[in-house]
């Protein structure tokens, strides 16, 4: 069908960029976030006109954060923009002339994995993003599923544990809270608490107390062997291997993609997680068992998935 745009609304920047069908971005552009949902539609606007300037653009694909409807028009909520039945699609094809789908950021990445990414090759794959919080992407039979309502695979909010840490949402006990990178800050943080001799590196990276670690301290002090940060990595890990086996049992995926900021820590990351799947997978040692993989693509996931949906030009439901 041709070149088309994907947008990718971060919190600090929208990025719009031109894709063509095998995947690759061709042209890009980049405008700070605003603070307002008026705003960040006429942001989005601008990122689309700044991207496609000499190419000629069949359509567009937004990815979004939050619950988007089945007919990838509006956005029903968004928890960091205060987007309430949003008509987004009606909205940005008034101020580009394009035809505009929206779909929620997590599905979007799923789909650029599936596509082009560490989801080559696969029918069956399901994707979840370890970032700030958790989300995910359902991929059957070669098509993105949805739901009936168009809010399926919110992976994070799956309730693991019942009266357990609050969350965002409102609920507790959300996978979300014991899986992300919020919860691998808090593991860090009282550990070292707890047992500060343990955590030398960890603390001299931040400000010598638990509350300076940051996620980037995590990292660093885990590759130098520090046995706190190793040890949170092993609680993060057993939480998502945990998940991950949870969804095996619903829809007996050929491959787990694991994706977001965390997934960039390779092996320090994905060891730990195969190993507790494995642990917590039901008939484990005698049923073949699912690839746990690392995306491949990186941040442009969501943006080259976004742009080849804008290619369907009916929901895959």
């Amino acid at each position: 069908m041709g070149l088309t745009i994907g947008v990718d609304i971060g919190g600090t920047k929208i990025a719009a960029g031109v894709v063509d069908e095998e995947g690759n971005i061709l042209s890009t552009h980049k405008v700070p976030t605003p603070g307002t949902p008026e705003g960040i539609v006429d942001a989005i606007a601008s990122a689309v006109e700044g991207a496609r300037a000499g190419h000629d653009i069949v359509g567009v694909g937004i990815g979004a954060a939050g619950y988007v409807n089945r007919q990838r028009s509006e956005v029903y909520f968004a928890p960091n923009i205060h987007w309430r039945n949003e008509p987004l699609k009606e909205k940005v094809e008034a101020r580009v002339g394009l035809p505009v789908v929206v779909e929620n950021d997590a599905n979007a990445a799923a789909w650029g994995e599936y596509k082009f990414g560490a989801g080559k090759g696969h029918r069956n794959v399901i994707c979840i993003t370890l970032g700030t919080g958790l989300g995910g992407g359902i991929i059957i039979g070669n098509k993105l599923r949805r739901g009936h309502f168009g809010v399926a695979a919110e992976f994070g909010h799956i309730r693991m544990v019942p009266d357990g840490l609050l969350c965002g949402c409102g609920s507790q006990g959300c996978w979300e809270q014991y899986a992300s990178g919020r919860a691998l800050v808090r593991y860090a943080k009282q550990r070292a608490n707890a047992t500060p001799e343990n955590a030398e590196i960890l603390l001299g990276l931040g400000n010598g107390t638990p509350d300076g670690i940051e996620g980037k301290h995590i990292s660093m002090a885990a590759r130098q062997g520090d046995r706190v940060a190793v040890d949170s990595y092993r609680e993060l890990a057993r939480w998502v291997g945990a998940g991950l086996a949870d969804l095996a049992s619903l829809f007996d995926p050929s491959a787990f993609i694991v994706g977001g900021g965390l997934s960039d820590e390779g092996e320090l990351v994905l060891g730990p997680i195969r190993k507790s799947y494995k642990r917590w997978l039901v008939g484990g040692n005698w049923r073949p068992v699912a690839e746990v993989r690392a995306a491949e693509l990186g941040n442009k996931a969501g943006l080259v998935g976004a742009a080849d949906l804008a290619r369907e030009p009916d929901p895959i439901m």
